[in-house]
């Protein structure tokens, strides 16, 4: 975890943790370092920055100081205006920028937001170049030889500029269209934007396949993103889905990088049932490389024991949809992603991408002529016991030999019929200590065996 950066980006409050300052001493490093990079092999062409965000009312503030900052080390911006994470992963990957920046702090309230940075690849940035980054702002940047203490402004012709690309987001959602290999005329599609990045994108994409769509939370006004909308807040997508007989539903977060849905029912369909549902239909078209489906440690036992029956192999990988991407990208996997919604389609996307997602998920119910609920139905989840325990020393109590003897004794209790995981918390002073069995009664019996080795180690805080 870096300093600054997580795993997501640069998230904080607005102008609390993230300032404008910050926004703007990141844009003066990379409008600078991406020019020196292309000095170095002699071109002394501007370096083209693609930057999107999404509708919270601190997304301007962020966007015109990076900008300013872009400009003022001799970048050019090109502003997608408000769009999706995956737009910008998409633009800057296929019109070849050096680098893209989306501002959005996802699923957090509207006083909260980030700054999430791309490679040329539409990749989420290297851990080294957002190092530098963070040195920078740390006043202790070293890099081609010298220490820096500030950069070079660029001057006269060398200023950069700022373009209006909104064609770019157009383009975009042309490609979103391009996908849909079904007509989706005659089906009723509810879609929840969560007054995010997906309000103006999501229902042009659907309706020019042929859905009847059913639109909510779509009209942002830079502070109701996320709020009881979206994919976080499912309940308002499932009273539509009923009270309106739709076909189907599906939310998205702020930034629309994920995607969660609704059955015809009314049931929620997670990130997992959308990993077994499109992994088995790439099953069966030979699509699947390597039999492989790509998921986190936090999927459902449920989930997995699904795989196994349909003869599907699975990885695991830490949270997070960057851990995920990077061993697909590692060992050539089509399909990965996490519980919450991050579905990544490797052969057309480098991210998660919500509206992608619910297109794939529409493709499989056009193709198989069946309803989402039955092809849900055999991921049976599995009751689930999470508790978060404070402690002092994380890595004393995940070393300790009595604790560790604990995991392992209800491992071979579990096994066959459940699993634990106890893991570090990547920001809090917390062990996650979580068990998924047969009934919430033995979830619970095998939780308290095991924190209860952490508290009589004097380990737990009152």
């Amino acid at each position: 975890m870096g300093r600054y950066f997580g795993t997501d980006g640069f998230r904080g409050e607005a102008n609390a943790t993230l300032t404008a300052d910050h926004a703007y001493k990141v844009g003066r490093f990379l409008g600078w370092y991406y020019g020196e990079l292309k000095r170095q092999k002699g071109d002394n062409s501007a370096p083209q920055v693609v930057i999107g965000k999404d509708t919270r009312r601190s997304s301007y503030m962020f966007e015109y100081t990076l900008v300013a900052g872009l400009t003022a080390s001799g970048a050019d911006a090109y502003m997608l205006h408000v769009t999706t994470t995956p737009s910008v992963a998409y633009i800057a990957r296929v019109d070849g920028f050096d680098c893209g920046i989306m501002i959005s702090a996802s699923h957090n309230p509207y006083y909260d937001n980030g700054i999430k940075l791309l490679n040329s690849h539409g990749e989420k940035m290297d851990e080294d170049t957002v190092s530098l980054i963070e040195d920078f702002l740390d006043g202790k940047l070293e890099i081609f030889g010298k220490k820096w203490e500030t950069l070079p402004y660029a001057t006269r012709e060398k200023i950069g500029k700022t373009v209006d690309f909104s064609s770019g987001r157009n383009r975009y959602i042309g490609y979103l269209i391009s996908l849909g290999m079904y007509s989706f005329r005659g089906m009723r599609v509810g879609l929840d934007c969560a007054n995010g990045s997906a309000w103006n994108i999501a229902k042009s994409v659907f309706e020019a396949l042929g859905a009847t769509t059913y639109v909510i939370n779509a009209q942002p006004d830079g502070f109701n993103i996320n709020e009881n909308a979206g994919s976080t807040h499912i309940e308002g997508l499932q009273k539509l889905v009923k009270d309106n007989n739709l076909d189907v539903g599906f939310a998205y977060d702020g930034d629309a990088d994920r995607c969660l849905c609704v059955d015809e029912k009314g049931n929620v369909v997670t990130g997992d049932h959308i990993l077994y549902i499109y992994g088995l239909y790439m099953k069966e078209r030979g699509k699947l490389l390597g039999n492989t489906v790509v998921a986190t440690v936090m999927s459902n036992f449920g989930f997995f024991k699904a795989l196994d029956e349909v003869g599907i192999n699975y990885e695991k990988t830490a949270v997070g949809d960057r851990y995920v991407y990077e061993y697909m990208s590692a060992h050539g996997n089509r399909l990965g992603g996490e519980q919450s919604g991050h579905i990544i389609f490797s052969k057309y996307a480098t991210t998660g991408d919500g509206i992608l997602t619910s297109l794939k998920i529409m493709e499989v119910i056009m193709a198989k002529k069946l309803p989402l609920s039955k092809l849900s139905e055999p991921v049976k989840f599995y009751p689930q016991e999470l508790v978060n325990v404070r402690v002092d020393d994380k890595e004393k109590v995940l070393n300790d030999k009595a604790v560790s003897a604990a995991v392992k004794k209800a491992e071979k209790k579990l096994e066959g019929v459940g699993r634990i995981l106890v893991r570090p918390s990547g920001t809090e002073p917390v062990i996650r200590v979580m068990v998924e069995a047969e009934s919430k009664e033995t979830c619970k019996t095998f939780t308290e065996e095991i924190i209860s080795v952490m508290r009589e180690k004097g380990y737990t805080r009152n």
